[in-house]
């Protein structure tokens, strides 16, 4: 064997092995450092606020669970969101986001779109190199994530896909009460992965995929960011893809749109729009939120609003202070408007799916009656899911 030979096999066999090390090491390590849980010790939820949670039909509007190299069949040390957590947390329903691109050094107050992170994510966690160029790839490849899990669940995890679908999950529940199946929905942050071609919406939706944040971290071929450069509104080719979007019957969320889009949205769409994860500029004043009369223009169209449970959107990070936040957005907008919206997996520090009892303690405490607890822990977005996903 000659001397360039064996450099040649040498330098093989470190590339090999440093890119195993990368697969190994690097994404864990990287999760463990952004998705992190708030330090606390176990909540002690009474016996009276558990027997509630226990009745109520709870639905969280935002985790960036697909992201992130663990089976989420199986309960994790890390990040916030697995199957076992949800049931522990007395889950019914899970809208699950796919997350395709984020720029370095990520702010709330201003972007660009020159940079991403998730290409060496991608490739660290060893996803197919049809993703490492393509971010409507990368959705659709989070996408099929999410229904191998669905199918490898045994039952514990079902679509939801439409008004059809929602029913079958809720019979289901109904008709299995010590083992209740969880609903899956699947959606997206941001439209960038559309790839400026309005003809993948339907690839999108032929994926499963029935909300469509329209822009994240930097403005997009949609229009401005609320963390962008420009603070733009509606393009030309966003006004199509909302208008394709109700065609399709997929739900719109504005989370991360910057105010003017927020705007020009509610002026042109004939149906409600959702705030995925989110706080209340009133209650928590940050970059993150959108101010009041915008949140009350939201809730008049007949949308929702997803509280999160991070200090940029509310402030704080503990029960009591999610429940502050919750009410405060029944003050504003009214009891049927107001949702969960946690961002978990999100790169937040937040507390757990198996930790949300605790949330309705605090609203117990704070003086929310079971009603009222129901609505805002899932009954609204059940009823909004009902009118709004595709009949079948």
């Amino acid at each position: 064997m000659t001397t360039t030979r064996k450099i040649l096999l040498g330098l093989g066999a470190l590339i090999v092995v440093a890119y195993a090390g990368l697969r190994l090491v690097a994404p864990p390590l990287v999760e463990g450092s952004m998705n992190r849980q708030v330090p606390h010790r176990p909540y002690t939820v009474p016996t009276d606020a558990q027997a509630v949670h226990n009745t109520l039909t709870v639905m969280d509007w935002h985790a960036d669970t697909l992201l992130w190299q663990r089976d989420m069949l199986d309960r994790s040390d890390r990040g916030q969101v697995d199957l076992p957590r949800l049931q522990a947390g007395n889950f019914a329903l899970q809208m699950f986001t796919t997350v395709t691109k984020t720029p370095r050094g990520q702010n709330y107050t201003a972007n660009d779109a020159s940079s991403d992170n998730i290409t060496l994510l991608a490739v660290a966690q060893g996803w197919p190199m049809r993703t490492w160029g393509s971010l409507l790839e990368r959705a659709l490849y989070q996408g099929q994530r999410l229904d191998d899990y669905v199918a490898n669940s045994g039952g514990a995890l079902m679509w939801v896909r439409s008004r059809s679908e929602l029913q079958a999950l809720l019979a289901a529940r109904a008709g299995a009460p010590d083992t209740k199946p969880i609903g899956a929905l699947l959606g997206t942050e941001g439209a960038h992965p559309l790839e400026g071609n309005i003809e993948n919406i339907d690839r999108l939706y032929d994926a499963g995929f029935r909300m469509v944040g329209l822009l994240h971290f930097f403005d997009n071929e949609i229009g401005g960011s609320l963390h962008g450069t420009s603070k733009a509104g509606l393009t030309d080719f966003g006004r199509a893809v909302v208008r394709r979007l109700n065609e399709k019957e997929m739900i719109i969320d504005l989370s991360h749109a910057s105010e003017q889009v927020a705007w020009d949205v509610l002026a042109i769409t004939n149906r409600p729009v959702v705030m995925s994860h989110t706080g209340l500029k009133g209650h928590c004043d940050t970059p993150r939120n959108f101010p009041d009369d915008l949140m009350k223009a939201i809730a008049a169209r007949g949308g929702l609003i997803g509280i999160g449970f991070w200090k940029a959107a509310i402030c704080d990070d503990t029960p009591d202070a999610i429940a502050e936040a919750l009410l405060y957005g029944v003050s504003l907008v009214g009891a049927d408007h107001i949702a969960l919206g946690s961002d978990w997996d999100g790169a937040v520090q937040a507390l757990t799916a198996e930790d949300v009892p605790a949330i309705t303690a605090a609203l117990l405490e704070k003086g929310a009656d079971a009603q009222l607890i129901s609505k805002i822990m899932g009954e609204n977005s059940v009823r909004f899911l009902n009118k709004w996903l595709p009949k079948n």
